[in-house]
């Protein structure tokens, strides 16, 4: 069976900070998805809360946010 392929779009300085972090754990990225999506297929769900922050000031802005899904459209 050939392998499926996953494509995100992500700010360069999110994949390379994630990336130094898998570094550190001895995976790279592509093993750290295949992990996420075991542990979303396993538990049927997010393998972690999801949740509004307590702190205003940790929210994404509106421009930061349309920005963020303006991208998700840029083919």
């Amino acid at each position: 069976m050939r392998d499926a392929v996953v494509r995100a779009r992500v700010q360069p300085d999110l994949k390379a900070d994630a990336e130094k972090v898998f570094e550190t754990l001895g995976i790279n990225t592509t093993e750290a998805i295949r992990m996420f999506l075991s542990q979303v297929r396993l538990r049927g769900g997010l393998p972690f809360a999801v949740e509004v922050p307590k702190n205003e000031d940790l929210l994404v802005s509106g421009r930061m946010r349309q920005e963020a899904l303006d991208s998700l459209y840029d083919d």
